[in-house]
């Protein structure tokens, strides 16, 4: 098990409640630490999301537990009754996340209703409102989370993958069953991939001009997702087609092979273009990759012609695989632009550090 971050700073989050609960001799500064339990999250941003529904969330149990307690008493039946009332006006302020918290300060602060049950329950309520801050400061200032790294990394290698498969596929050289089992892990991986991007988007900047940078940079993460996604597409076909691949001319083939090579080719020197290792594309090998995938499109057009390909469903199925080879082609031009012009005009504001042996 891998020792991350966010476990750090839960326990430190826990420590620092406990700390502050006994320094303001508050009573049962454990319910701080169990507080504080709650509002660890994964970005910066997301905890201040949460702290508010925190907030909100240990009114709502505060405020019926008093109204319980003042009116009713503290009888078991009664904290259940809370805990239903509770979890409803939860439900219906669409305040789910915080149902934890909101319980533990409802019977927390009915657990006591002495003399000076008001008294004590503004001080329950200020000890889990504590743990809650504690975890808002921890979040801020110990080790804030940086998703670009690990955002690169995930693409970078789920690009090798599927591009090593594309390949071999378009060779009709690959394993149908083990592609299958890995398009599924491919699957999971791009899910990855696309949460990792929303973490990163929600990732803010102290200052101005960081949140603009990051912002060019953001535009260039989500078209490398967007290829990235075009090419698990491309292989999904190739698997899916593979029997109409294997009844095509062998010219076809052949054209087939050298434009999925090409693409692959150029969408993996994109990713090092982005890190400053390779220079861009010339404008005579832009227009070789446009001759290419206009020779194989060309073909296609006369082989259906000629009655080559007499196969409706084939044909069919061809024309969806090579419409998508040409958007593939069209995005990753695109994406080549974005790089480019981040380069030229934003050159030093695009280090990504690249930690090696770096878990998925």
């Amino acid at each position: 098990m891998k020792l991350g971050a966010r476990i750090i700073k839960t326990g430190i989050a826990i420590t620092l409640a406990l700390f502050l609960a006994q320094l303001l001799h508050l009573p049962s500064p454990m319910f701080a630490g169990i507080a504080a339990t709650f509002a660890i999250k994964p970005t910066i941003y997301r905890s201040y999301l949460s702290i508010v529904e925190q907030i909100q969330g240990n009114v709502i149990g505060a405020v019926i537990a008093v109204v319980l307690v003042i009116f009713f008493s503290n009888h078991f039946l009664i904290v259940g009754l809370g805990a239903i009332l509770t979890i409803i006006i939860m439900l219906k302020l669409r305040l789910e996340n915080t149902i934890g918290l909101g319980l533990v300060t409802m019977i927390a602060i009915m657990e006591s209703p002495g003399q000076h049950f008001l008294q004590f329950a503004g001080i329950r309520f200020s000890t889990l409102l504590l743990g809650i801050l504690s975890s808002f400061i921890v979040n801020l200032v110990f080790m804030p989370p940086k998703y670009e790294n690990k955002l690169y990394l995930r693409i970078s290698n789920m690009t090798e993958d599927v591009l090593k498969w594309m390949r071999l596929t378009s060779r009709q050289e690959s394993d149908y069953h083990l592609l299958k089992n890995d398009i599924k892990k491919f699957k999971e991986r791009l899910n990855k991939v696309n949460e990792f991007y929303t973490l990163y988007n929600e990732e803010r900047g102290y200052f101005q001009r960081v949140n603009k940078d990051k912002k060019r940079k953001l535009v260039i993460y989500k078209q490398m997702v967007f290829v990235l996604q075009l090419s698990f597409s491309i292989l999904k076909m190739l698997h899916r087609f593979e029997n109409d691949l294997c009844q095509m001319s062998e010219n076809m083939k052949y054209l087939l092979q050298e434009r999925v090579d090409s693409l692959s080719n150029e969408h993996e020197k994109l990713l090092l273009m982005f890190l400053g290792k390779v220079r861009p594309l010339t404008e005579t090998e832009s227009n070789l990759e446009m001759s290419q995938s206009e020779d194989l499109m060309n073909l296609f057009i006369s082989e259906i012609k000629e009655h080559h390909i007499q196969d409706q469903v084939q044909t069919y199925h061809l024309m969806r695989l090579l419409s998508t080879i040409v958007e593939y082609q069209d995005e990753l031009r695109h994406l080549e632009i974005l790089i480019d012009s981040f380069q030229t005009y934003h050159h030093g504001k695009n280090e990504v550090e690249i930690q090696e042996g770096m878990d998925e």
